[in-house]
């Protein structure tokens, strides 16, 4: 179920980046700030259980930018 939402908001993300460009960084360092916490809070559990959570919101954090990035590069190709 946290696939299908990170690859939701990583859509929405590169919509609205692609879209509007300058209105797109606030979203995404909201969700990157979220995912930085969940990161944080998953780090917490002991032993290799701690890296396997924080690994999953770290990666997730990584998309999320990386889609907006994309759509506000795509944007920037356009030739008009």
């Amino acid at each position: 179920m946290l696939i299908v939402g990170i690859v939701a908001v990583c859509v929405a993300l590169a919509v609205l980046a692609f879209l509007v460009p300058r209105l797109s960084r606030h979203p995404e360092r909201g969700t990157q700030r979220t995912l930085g916490a969940g990161s944080r809070v998953g780090g917490k559990a002991p032993g290799v259980l701690g890296r396997i959570f924080s690994k999953s919101f770290r990666s997730s954090s990584k998309a999320v930018g990386r889609s907006g990035s994309a759509g506000r590069r795509a944007r920037g190709r356009l030739p008009f």
